[in-house]
């Protein structure tokens, strides 16, 4: 008797066929469990790289030479350094735009630098980096010295000199010491709130089906706007208490910083938590069993934690990785997070994000509402 024969003839096979046949029936699960995999490990593994380029960088020319245009010119060919097109007029104008999130990088050279070049005394120039992302920081570091290095080389033939011919002074903001920690932890917040919160949500309206609790509610006169905004508002508590939390954690475990206005970053948690919530009874309106709901909550995990910037800088992926992430809503709450928390950034900084979030959470609201049927099919 063949392994095949043996194999339909024991009481194993009847099981087996049975569940084979269920999972061909339950095309959703089966297409999520073989289609996502592939289709996260083609986006991830073109938009993941741990070199960064391309730093947003403002460009302080107070010299106005021809010396310090060759300076900015070393600096942008390293490629750490994507030059805004605008000069900045003034250092308060470089400090906001930093601390904005316009910039991540400037380069201020000083009135003297062309003068202390032809003296021979040694030129200095200044390089201001945003160092809340050690890992961008790090490359925009590395970028100053080479280009500084560069210089110096092809100055040292035409003149001999008491000092070195050109200095680059890195200065790190916010995060002198490049802690990880003080990065990672604020980034922590809106990963865990946004993860949690979509996937609860998602269970929600189909857990009450799946139990037969959804008929109660058919009967009832509510509207179908009335019944997801009553889903959704007990859990915004439940997503302030998780802020509160990890914040008091990230502040006295890893000493994270902060130096902004929590008012302000209470206050623009709000969005965030109802496009979470809204995203995840989106979700909950697309599937028909908690299993599936829970794989496509899940989804939504890589892409916050690989395109949002929690862990990588966007600068250093490619366009349409970019264009993918600035459609997350985590991608916009976590600027908020670090903008405040260790820029100490105001609302003048933050309120073109707190819009993008409230559009969100208002677009994936009527779009849960328009899916939502008060039937039991």
């Amino acid at each position: 008797m063949s392994l095949l024969a043996r194999l339909r003839a024991s009481p194993f096979w009847p099981m087996l066929r049975k569940e084979f046949v269920q999972m061909r029936r339950d095309r959703l699960t089966l297409a999520l469990m073989v289609g996502v995999p592939a289709i996260q490990l083609l986006l991830f593994g073109f938009a993941i790289q741990t070199e960064v380029r391309n730093l947003p960088t403002l460009v302080l020319d107070e010299s106005r030479t021809s010396e310090s245009r060759a300076l900015i010119a070393a600096l942008e060919n390293t490629d750490n350094f994507k030059l805004r097109p605008e000069p900045a007029r003034s250092r308060a104008e470089v400090e906001r735009a930093i601390v904005a999130g316009r910039a991540r990088a400037a380069v201020v050279i000083p009135p003297t630098y062309a003068r202390d070049l032809k003296r021979g005394r040694g030129a200095q120039a200044q390089v201001l980096v945003d160092a809340s992302d050690p890992l961008a920081s790090s490359g925009a570091i590395g970028g100053a010295q080479q280009a500084g290095m560069a210089r110096a080389q092809a100055l040292l033939p035409a003149a001999v000199v008491r000092a070195a011919p050109v200095t680059v002074v890195v200065r790190p903001l916010f995060n002198p010491t490049l802690r990880s920690s003080v990065y990672i932890v604020p980034g922590i917040v809106g990963v865990l709130l946004s993860v949690t919160l979509i996937i609860i949500m998602s269970i929600a309206v189909v857990r009450e089906r799946e139990r037969g609790t959804l008929e109660q509610l058919i009967v009832t006169p509510i509207t179908r706007t009335s019944l997801m905004l009553g889903k959704v508002v007990p859990f915004i508590l439940v997503g302030y208490v998780q802020v509160t939390v990890i914040l008091l954690l990230g502040r006295v475990v890893f000493d994270v910083p902060m130096r902004g206005s929590l008012l302000l970053l209470y206050a623009a948690t709000l969005p965030f938590i109802f496009a979470s919530l809204a995203i995840g009874l989106l979700v909950s309106t697309l599937v028909a069993t908690q299993a599936q709901a829970m794989q496509l909550g899940f989804l939504f995990l890589l892409p916050n934690i690989l395109l949002s910037g929690f862990m990588f800088p966007r600068e250093a992926m490619p366009p349409p990785a970019q264009w993918i992430g600035a459609a997350i809503p985590l991608t916009h709450y976590l600027e908020i997070l670090r903008g405040v928390l260790l820029r100490d950034a105001g609302l003048w900084a933050v309120w073109r994000q707190i819009g993008i979030l409230t559009a969100f959470a208002a677009g994936f609201l009527v779009l849960a509402v328009q899916r939502f049927h008060k039937t039991m099919d």
